[in-house]
């Protein structure tokens, strides 16, 4: 009976199988190409189930492709070679106050402002809240557990949120815009009741009053030669499993809760200095899992026109065509439908 026999080979490693036994056929230990021979299968699939791979290379994150040939068949399949990376830990916490960070950038509408970290203390007296303000003349805001970052004028929206995200020390943060209002209705446990529940979660967005915007980005990858294309799609994915009126989604409006550690990952995109929002969670795409949540909400103040800012808040043109000359290069796309 002609022997069965199996051939692996690869590239960057080497191949053997552990605890070779007398009378067990294996040749090409701790080489590139190794052969399997038995007249048994069930012996064949006792060896391959000894078998090893070792990198011969460095290299944090890699990968190499076995090729794995029996009789007329030929498989071949990747393996990943990885650096093994260090975890980084949170304080689980005990309550609210001391999970969760409110994030507040802040530009000109300081009476906004006031209102809404009012609003927070009367319910939540306690919780940490910081502000990064880029105002052209900046006022002092004051009250307890209060951090308020001076930046230079008019830095912008997303080297704000950058700064902001850097100084919070709790497992979450919730980010909410220096015109919104706490109502009675919102509740942040409720967000975090959703991410302990659901570790996998990255962000969890909520409502600002009727308003739960989210969205699908769906990519499509182009080549070395020619970017993709992102369109901006309003609808979901699939609802999150255990909780009712929540839906996994690629982008969720301006008021979420996010994981700190895996938004730091991802970051904000400090070119972006005016009307940017979209952009982050098509940098997050494929790094962040995101799910919006109705029921979860804040209100969002009723105000007039403030000195300075609407000039800011609606760029010129150029801005406009800068950040999407900006995308096309760093995203490497060709087309961006919103």
């Amino acid at each position: 009976m002609k022997p069965l026999q199996v051939s692996l080979r690869v590239h960057k490693g080497v191949l053997s199988v552990m605890n070779v036994q007398e009378g067990e056929q294996v040749e090409g230990q701790n080489e590139q190409h190794l052969n399997i021979s038995s007249s048994s299968l069930q012996q064949l699939n006792d060896l391959l189930s000894r078998l090893t791979y070792t990198s011969t290379i460095y290299h944090i994150k890699t990968e190499d492709l076995a090729y794995f040939s029996f009789e007329n068949h030929e498989v071949i399949f990747p393996i990943e070679i990885r650096r093994l990376s260090v975890p980084v830990l949170f304080d689980p916490g005990k309550d609210v106050n001391s999970q969760v960070t409110v994030l507040i950038k802040a530009f000109l509408r300081y009476k906004e402002l006031n209102v809404l970290i009012n609003s927070i203390r009367l319910n939540y007296p306690k919780i940490k809240i910081i502000v990064a303000d880029d105002s052209l003349n900046p006022e002092k805001v004051v009250g307890d557990n209060i951090e308020h970052y001076i930046m230079p004028p008019a830095q912008g929206w997303f080297a704000g949120r950058n700064l902001a995200v850097s100084q919070v020390t709790t497992k979450y943060f919730l980010w909410v815009d220096d015109d919104f209002v706490f109502l009675n209705e919102t509740r942040i446990e409720s967000f975090v009741n959703i991410m302990e529940a659901v570790p996998e979660l990255d962000v969890v967005g909520g409502q600002v009053e009727r308003n739960q915007f989210a969205f699908q980005l769906k990519y499509e990858e182009g080549n070395s030669e020619e970017g993709g294309c992102i369109t901006r799609v309003s609808r979901t994915h699939a609802p999150l499993p255990g909780f009712n009126g929540c839906f996994f989604a690629d982008g969720v409006v301006n008021y979420f809760l996010g994981r700190t550690e895996a938004v730091r990952r991802v970051s904000f995109d400090p070119f972006l200095k005016r009307v940017a929002h979209t952009e982050f969670f098509v940098d997050g795409l494929g790094h962040l899992l995101v799910a919006t949540c109705k029921g979860l909400m804040i209100g969002h103040q009723k105000h007039g026109s403030t000195n300075n800012y609407g000039s800011y808040r609606h760029p010129p043109k150029s801005d406009s065509q800068a950040k999407m000359t900006h995308h096309f290069f760093k995203n490497h796309l060709k087309c961006i439908k919103y």
